[in-house]
């Protein structure tokens, strides 16, 4: 039976963040994820968590300024300190959060660098990454994201997530596959999850068009979750979608594998 966490981002829009830990433990939610953390004290998060019962299933590396369309900066030449800085940063925050797991945003290509050179920075990120996570206990993903959501964003494909995790040759880096962004990129879902079962640690979920909760479009998801159940995924599927309309009365579709 899938493990469920919701995304208190995109869910329970209906109350202050604080209040979402609240709201999905009363939803029956066992997990939460979220993008960021870092407006918010540590600790006080990590009272929320323990106050509902919950477990932090995910958060992100800090990915620059989100308010000003920014969405990642591995692959920024000029930005790398800053990166750096930010992987010490998640590692705080995931070491007081017990959380197990952070995920690093490529970015949107910088415009005036050449491939090459993004594609040599974001390398040498995740391996700074995915060194430091590992020496402090916390696995590192990378995501595929589509291009009509985020256009010119740096990674689109699991194959070039494959591609990324096989040059930087770490065993501290994964897959977060986000069936959403891969029915608009690629389709073919229950062979792509077949196909890279073996570096998926985290999978996300929204149904599409729309990105709203699973029913609502074309993604057939509970023969998705009977084929990750049959192939053995233990890990959590984040609910990262956006609520068609209050976020409790759209959680019908969850009820059979609650």
């Amino acid at each position: 039976m899938p493990k469920f966490a919701a995304n208190i981002t995109m869910m329970f829009n209906e109350v202050d963040f604080l209040d979402r830990f609240q709201a999905a433990a009363n939803a029956g939610f066992k997990g939460v994820e979220y993008l960021f953390p870092y407006d918010y004290d540590a600790a006080e998060l990590a009272d929320e968590l323990q106050r509902h019962g919950l477990t932090q299933v995910l958060h992100n590396l800090p990915a620059g300024d989100w308010t000003a369309g920014e969405r990642g900066i591995a692959s920024h030449p000029d930005r790398v300190d800053e990166f750096q800085d930010g992987v010490g940063k998640a590692i705080e925050y995931a070491q007081a959060l017990n959380c197990p797991q952070v995920n690093c945003l490529a970015g949107i290509m910088p415009e005036g660098v050449s491939d090459a050179d993004m594609d040599a920075t974001l390398i040498s990120n995740l391996t700074f990454a995915a060194d430091r996570l590992k020496a402090a206990g916390i696995r590192l993903l990378i995501e595929p994201i589509n291009t009509i959501d985020i256009p010119g964003f740096a990674l689109n494909y699991p194959s070039q997530a494959r591609d990324l995790i096989e040059r930087v040759g770490s065993d501290n880096l994964f897959l977060q596959h986000d069936l959403y962004h891969m029915q608009i990129m690629q389709g073919d879902l229950a062979r792509n999850i077949e196909r890279n079962q073996d570096i998926i640690r985290h999978i996300q979920i929204a149904d599409n068009p729309g990105r709203h909760e699973p029913g609502t479009g074309e993604i057939n998801y509970p023969f998705l979750f009977k084929i990750l159940d049959d192939m053995g995924y233990d890990g959590w599927i984040g609910c990262e979608y956006v609520p068609a309309a209050a976020t409790s009365e759209g959680l019908d579709w969850i009820k059979p594998f609650m």
